[in-house]
């Protein structure tokens, strides 16, 4: 029996389930904003390689677009690494389009978060256009939230990741992204939610390199409730002085559609966060953080 791991607060408690839904709520009034997450789909048509089958993200997707029609989400962000590495900028955007036509059929409103992948053959503004989004970092409100899309696609020279240039260990934010974070969160009084591709809770290959100047600044902020971010593949949620960041499982690992993994997000007035996991994704809520002291 799969299990399942709920925080409220900085408490662990742990529910079971056995199906692909989520466990039982444990909020009972419906969340006035709701948000679906799925990430490292890796896409491709191209043969499966160890427990990464590309072909399948086609019919993984689908499922997590039933799910989030049904449960009637507000927009969706996916978290990075959308496609795959191709051999070539032409077959790269083939399976993009192949992708994003899964995608768009979720909702009118939908983030992209560029990964590593999304840009090992394209540059960002092929994909970026492609998607029909113009920015790879920037921030919007809604329900009275803030949200912040974040790029770690960046080398430690300030570099812009495209084509092979660069390594994949090697993610950091650009000194002119982490000065528009601090402006754009000195500027916000709601309550804020980062969404990453790279790791900024961990310092090895998967974290962002600057990640300590990156959380300096969502802690002074005082405003970030939490971040969701992808990359390495696994469910994990660590809190960093008082924030959690929580690590969703890649859609792209395992056979079949049982192997599954994404979320719903809902986002309660109060700050209560309730992050409803299908399949492999764990289920995790939290109250508020009202203290930087606090750890989990």
């Amino acid at each position: 029996m799969k299990r399942r791991a709920f925080l409220i607060g900085n408490t662990l408690t742990i529910a079971s389930a056995t199906t692909m839904l989520p466990s039982a709520s444990l909020v009972e009034d419906k969340a006035p904003l709701s948000v679906g997450l799925i990430t490292d789909l890796h896409y491709a048509d191209k043969p499966s390689r160890g427990s990464r089958h590309y072909r399948e993200s086609l019919q993984k997707i689908e499922e997590a677009s039933e799910a989030f029609r049904t449960q009637h989400i507000d927009f969706a962000v996916e978290l990075g690494d959308l496609i795959d590495a191709a051999d070539s900028v032409e077959t790269e955007k083939r399976y993009l389009k192949t992708i994003n036509k899964k995608f768009e059929r979720i909702c009118d409103q939908r983030h992209y978060v560029l990964g590593n992948h999304c840009v090992d053959t394209l540059k960002k503004e092929e994909f970026l256009g492609e998607v029909g989004q113009t920015q790879s970092y920037y921030s919007f409100d809604q329900s009275g939230y803030h949200f912040v899309i974040l790029d770690a696609c960046f080398r430690s020279d300030d570099v812009g990741y495209e084509r092979r240039n660069f390594q994949w260990t090697d993610a950091n934010l650009s000194q002119k992204e982490i000065e528009w974070l601090e402006a754009d969160l000195t500027q916000t009084k709601l309550p804020t939610i980062i969404f990453i591709h790279q790791r900024l809770d961990v310092d090895n290959n998967h974290g962002v390199k600057n990640n300590a100047a990156v959380r300096k600044i969502l802690e002074n902020s005082q405003q970030v409730l939490a971040v969701f971010q992808g990359h390495s593949h696994q469910n994990d949620i660590k809190w960093v002085s008082g924030i959690p960041y929580c690590t969703c499982v890649a859609m792209v690992e395992g056979n079949g559609v049982a192997e599954n993994g994404y979320s719903i997000l809902d986002l309660y007035p109060d700050g209560t966060l309730q992050l409803k996991g299908f399949r492999k994704q764990d289920s995790h809520q939290w109250a508020k953080n009202r203290s930087n002291t606090n750890r989990g």
